[in-house]
């Protein structure tokens, strides 16, 4: 992290009902992350991958309007087996799918639990949307969203579902902050008083701390699951 202060995880009870599959065994953990376009979402999906792929059992679902283009970026970097990454295509607006009517996604979703023995952990990464894209707890039991310091520093302060309610929010590309002139510490200020003690990271995928803080604040929520 790029700031002085620490990172806390505080301890959010926010998982979805039905931990368990029919035959009685635990589903696995979903996770959500939404942002917007070009915000590094695949990205840190694919650094969540290398990170925690032998530590976990973990499949990916993806979302494009129109193409397959995320899955087939994750395909080529090998983050995973071709058989645990699968891809969703929209055909309309990001947030419909995630939100709005999940069928699509949560057909995926169960579709890899059921080809794939004993999945503990399953990202579901939204197409690129705006400040208002939250999932549905029907699909995710938790959400990370991504913006990014090239967005402009007054992000944070706009607000939005997605800024305000996520489980954890991530400001990406800090490497980016001085040749773009956001400020991070106002960005850290402003998303402190929007997210109401909730969860923020600062992260540079090209940092050596890269993804560390949110592979740990992932651990935790797969931790508190396992646990429940």
């Amino acid at each position: 992290m790029h700031l002085d202060h620490a990172v806390t995880f505080p301890h959010r009870h926010t998982h979805s009902a039905a931990p368990l599959r029919p035959d009685g065994s635990r589903r696995a953990l979903r996770i959500g992350l939404g942002g917007p376009v070009g915000s590094g979402k695949t990205a840190t999906v694919a650094a969540l991958c290398r990170e925690l792929r032998t530590t976990y059992s973990m499949a990916v679902v993806t979302n494009d309007i129109y193409t397959r283009e995320d899955a087939e970026f994750l395909l080529r970097e090998a983050v995973l087996p071709p058989e645990r990454i699968t891809a969703v295509e929209t055909g309309a607006c990001p947030h419909t799918a995630i939100r709005d009517d999940i069928s699509a996604n949560l057909e995926a979703v169960e579709e890899l639990e059921e080809s794939l023995d004993l999945l503990d952990l399953i990202l579901v990464e939204s197409g690129g949307d705006n400040l208002t894209a939250t999932f549905s707890r029907g699909l995710v039991d938790a959400q990370i969203f991504v913006i990014d310091v090239a967005g402009g520093d007054d992000i944070p302060r706009k607000g939005g579902p997605g800024v305000t309610t996520a489980d954890l929010l991530v400001v990406n590309k800090t490497d980016l902050a001085p040749h773009v002139g956001s400020d991070l510490d106002r960005m850290a200020r402003d998303a402190a008083e929007q997210r109401a003690g909730l969860p923020v990271t600062f992260q540079s995928l090209r940092t050596p701390e890269g993804i560390g803080p949110v592979a740990a604040w992932v651990r935790e929520q797969v931790a508190a699951w396992v646990s429940r």
